[in-house]
Parts: structure tokens; sequence; C-alpha cells
């Protein structure tokens, strides 16, 4: 019993959030399923059922395991699938990574945290209630605002126009990276790297 503890204590749950269905596919809402299956792709594992409503791609090593997941119900219920699969593989909050879009970031920017309020967000909202917990780390990426007068549900639903298109696959390359980087060395480490602007007059030391 004590050895399978210290087995599935040593489980590292991804998480991308998004919207389920192929209308949804390439909008900025679901930049988290765009990076969990680029983490998947690069580890050659293939997505299957799960204990929970979304799909997930597990990674057995010899001192660590890894799922990355996607959860299948609507952005506003996410929180449903990430709580349980974190009952089922017995995942401390700590080791749980939510990777998600962040209107209040500016494009192409990451922002990473041990812990927060939601931001807004309503997937974030859904998980901080399936966890009743603050505390648990996540990766934000920057899809800003757009124009004001838009509706912001109508603006993240929305695809990148073909000029934000680069900066959006190179920031999900990084977000990719920051993945990687958690599930070896943590999210302080992660805060490390990747908060840090790529030129210090981009310094935005209150971002959200």
């Amino acid at each position: 019993m004590d050895a399978l503890r210290e087995t599935r204590d040593r489980v590292k749950l991804i998480v991308g959030l998004g919207n389920p269905g192929s209308q949804y596919g390439g909008t900025r809402h679901n930049l988290g399923f765009e990076v969990v299956d680029e983490v998947a792709r690069r580890r050659g594992l293939d997505f299957e059922s799960s204990p929970a409503n979304a799909v997930m791609a597990r990674e057995r090593g010899q001192d660590e395991q890894l799922i990355l997941a996607k959860p299948m119900t609507f952005m506003n219920r996410s929180g449903e699938a990430v709580g349980v699969l974190s009952r089922y593989f017995c995942i401390e909050n700590g080791d749980i990574l939510i990777v998600v879009d962040d209107a209040n970031l500016p494009l192409g920017r990451l922002r990473a945290r041990p812990n927060g309020s939601d931001g807004g967000h309503n997937g974030l909202r859904s998980v901080i209630l399936a966890l009743a917990t603050l505390e648990f780390p996540r990766v934000r990426m920057g899809v800003g605002r757009g124009e004001t007068q838009r509706d912001l549900a109508d603006h993240v639903l929305a695809r990148f126009s073909p000029d934000e298109r680069a900066t959006i696959d190179e920031m999900t390359m990084r977000a990719a990276d920051a993945v990687e980087l958690f599930t070896e060395s943590g999210i302080t480490t992660v805060m490390n790297r990747f908060n840090v602007s790529e030129r210090p007059d981009q310094m935005m030391e209150n971002d959200p």
C-alpha cells in the first residue's frame, strides 16, 4: 500500500482548457488544448478515454507518471474533469498544472503562477470550485483583449487573424516548453524562466 501511495504521489496532471468540437478548433479559448496536444506529440503519446469526462494521454516512467488531459465538457465546467482525475489518481494540488488562455495578458505573453484567483476566466473558476482551493499552478497564455467595444465572449471564441498566428504558434511552443519544465522542476523554475519579458520596456509588474 505504501509503495502504491508513493507511486501515485509522483503523478503530475497537466490539463489544457478548451471547448470540445471542431467548431472551436483554433479559437483563442482553445489554446490549452493546443499546448497539451503539442506535449503529447513531443512524447509520442495518444489520447484515449479516461475515468472523467475528458480524454487523456498517459506516460508511465520509472520515477514519475505524467497525465495530459483535455476536458470534454465545455469551458465553464472544466473543473468537473479536473476534480475527478485528481481524486482518481490521488494527485496533489501542487502537481496539477492548468494551461489556459487569458484575455488580461497581451497577445503572446506567458505568465506562470503557483496559485491565484480566476481572473474572470470561467474555466479557472470551475477548477477552483472543483478543487475547493486557489492553490494550484497555472500557465496563462495571453490572447489580448481586442477591441474594447467587442463582447469578450465573442473575442475569445474567435480565431486568430493570419498576422497573429505566428505569435500564437511561437507562444504555444514556449508554453509546451513550460509544461515540460514543470514536470521536471516545478512551478517556481517555470516562473523564473518564463515570467520575463522579451524586452525591458515590456515589463508588466502588475500582471494579474
